[in-house]
């Protein structure tokens, strides 16, 4: 497995990241959709070749778990066969698109995406986790999404282009937004951008085209659970699917789903609450974080979400259950926050995972005892 084994860049389907479980294989749908087919194909995928277990993430992607490496390849030929992996792994490894899951056909954020899908193979090499947003619906709903090179609205709705970092962008005229992305792009390199590995580091003056005063519209909140113009949203706990459950509740009148980056999908119809997902705006797990913990982690000493899950309940907070220091699954301060250490869990308040706790080498039970359990 030692091809797979370096870290520290964003995987996709050409090149999977080894972790406890297996490979995990990063899949990204164009604009964030999958159809009926796409869905029940993946499902299908990931219980053939996978563990069947599918993660949400930050940026409205999706990846395979538990991939071994004898059934990776006949992974992302299926995936290709189902129009969900590009053939060409430099296209898959620029297509890092981000847009408002929302987007209605013929609008503005599927005009702009398809015109810079369409202009790919003009995009210079940027660092991995690097990627572009398009947030072009009547209000932004990505402002605290992942993201360098944006296009948003201002507050009056004209469009406007923004380095991620920078306050205000500059108006764009209509149809000239992808190729502006671009041109942003290659400036971003040819100032040396790359060795600053993000837009927000970067600390060179944006040139005078791309340096405008004009501030985006406040943005609106997520996208909750429950009723949607487009259909229905549902939660997804701690961001994981389980295949066989969800190909088992898509009903036929749902024609598609959208993927948020809110651990949220968007079912273009009805769906029943089924495969675990919440429909419920007030559900206690929608305010608890927890990593995939140990076995699948090898970096974490504990199991998580199921201490999660019963917990959640007793906190009225933020709850932030992680299985080491590193808090991969939050990375800002939760009111309740614990992190294993050793197989045991220290517990601090409003604070990050790994800060100093205020308990230590606690047990399962006696954290739940602590919350108001027996």
């Amino acid at each position: 497995m030692s091809d797979f084994q370096v870290r520290g860049w964003c995987p996709d389907a050409w090149r999977p990241m080894a972790s406890g479980d297996g490979l995990l294989v990063r899949v990204k749908p164009r604009l964030a959709r999958l159809t009926r087919a796409q869905l029940l194909g993946l499902c299908d995928a990931a219980l053939a070749q996978g563990n069947g277990l599918i993660d949400l993430t930050s940026r409205s992607n999706l990846q395979v778990r538990g991939v071994g490496e004898a059934g990776w390849r006949k992974l992302v030929d299926r995936l290709i066969a189902l129009e969900l992996v590009d053939p060409d792994a430099e296209a898959e490894k620029r297509r890092n698109l981000l847009v408002a899951p929302d987007w209605q056909p013929g609008d503005d954020t599927q005009r702009i995406a398809g015109d810079l899908l369409a202009m790919i193979d003009a995009l210079p090499s940027l660092p991995g986790k690097m990627g572009f947003v398009i947030d072009a619906g009547p209000q932004p709903l990505l402002a605290n999404a992942p993201g360098d090179f944006r296009i948003e609205r201002d507050a009056g709705g004209q469009l406007i282009l923004r380095a991620d970092g920078r306050a205000n962008g500059a108006p764009m005229a209509t149809g000239d937004e992808a190729a502006a992305l671009v041109r942003l792009a290659h400036w971003f390199v040819e100032t040396g951008g790359a060795s600053a590995g993000r837009m927000a580091r970067h600390a060179a003056p944006l040139p005078d085209w791309a340096a405008g005063r004009v501030a985006p519209a406040a943005p609106a909140g997520p996208i909750a659970p429950g009723p949607h113009p487009l259909g229905t949203a549902l939660a997804v706990p701690f961001g994981q699917l389980d295949a066989a459950a969800l190909a088992d509740a898509i009903v036929e009148d749902v024609a598609g789903v959208r993927i948020t980056p809110w651990r949220t999908i968007l079912a273009e119809g009805a769906w029943l609450d089924a495969a675990g997902l919440i429909v419920d705006p007030a559900d206690p797990l929608l305010r608890a974080d927890a990593c995939v913990g140990a076995p699948a982690c090898p970096q974490a000493s504990v199991e998580t979400r199921t201490l999660a899950r019963q917990l959640a309940p007793l906190v009225s907070g933020r709850l932030h259950i992680s299985g080491c220091a590193k808090g991969c699954a939050r990375a800002v301060a939760a009111d309740v926050v614990v992190t294993g250490r050793e197989g045991r869990f220290d517990l601090a308040f409003d604070a990050r995972a790994g800060a100093p706790p205020t308990r230590t080498g606690l047990t399962p039970d006696a954290l739940l005892a602590l919350f108001g359990t027996d």
